[in-house]
This record gives structure tokens, C-alpha cells and sequence, in this order.
């Protein structure tokens, strides 16, 4: 049973920067892609970045391409995601799901392996 951790939300100001972490624990953690989506009650998980098993490849939502990163260290088994330009719409709690590539973009939340309990990043005006 893989086991996922999220840190790093905050409460910033518009125009700010913020970065997530998400730890795995457990067998074979490393050999799935991992990424995140986050909610905002009342409306559907929207997806935000997945990254790679190897850390190669990276992909990302529209309403966050341009300013944020995902990175990935297999030897501390963690992603990151590096927000940046943050505005009051990204608001949400953020969940770091691992699972296969695809999924991720074609946001088949129910083919996901595991999902962590989220990170709050809320963004001030």
C-alpha cells in the first residue's frame, strides 16, 4: 500500500509563490506517475500537473501552464510542485495522486492508484 503525503500549503498573496511537496511511502512507490489535482467545494477536481515515473516528462492544466513546475527526486521518492504568479483562483485543496500517465490528462479520477488527503493553498487578493 502506497502512502501519500502533501505539505507546503499556505495562505500567500496574489502574485506569490508557493511550493507543495508530496512524500510516498511504500512498495513500488517509484514506479508510478504522480501528480495533482485540486478542488474547490461545491465543483469538480480539476487536474493540475503529472510528472513521470523517471521525472522526464511533465505535463500540465491550462489554467496553470506557464507558472507552475512539477519536479520529481526518486531518491527521496517526492514530488514538488512550484507555483508561482499564484492568483486568487488558484485557491483549493490540493491532492497528489499517483496513477497511471494518461489518466492524469484525460482526468480518469477513478483509475487513480492512490490519493493523498490534500494540502490547503489559498491565495489572497
Amino acid at each position: 500500500q502506497v502512502q501519500l503525503k502533501e505539505s507546503g500549503g499556505a495562505l500567500v498573496q496574489a502574485g506569490g509563490s508557493l511550493r507543495l511537496s508530496c512524500a510516498a511511502t511504500g512498495p513500488r512507490s517509484s514506479s508510478y506517475s504522480m501528480g495533482w489535482f485540486r478542488q474547490v467545494p461545491g465543483e469538480e477536481r480539476d487536474f493540475v500537473a503529472v510528472i513521470s515515473r523517471s521525472g522526464g516528462t511533465a505535463d500540465y492544466g491550462d489554467s496553470v501552464k506557464g507558472r507552475f513546475i512539477s519536479t520529481r527526486d526518486n531518491t527521496e521518492n517526492t514530488i514538488y510542485l512550484q507555483m508561482n504568479s499564484l492568483v486568487p483562483e488558484d485557491t483549493a485543496l490540493y491532492y497528489c495522486v499517483a496513477g497511471p500517465y494518461y489518466a492524469f490528462l484525460q482526468k480518469k479520477l477513478d483509475v487513480m492508484n492512490y490519493w493523498g488527503k490534500g494540502t490547503l493553498v489559498v491565495v489572497s487578493s
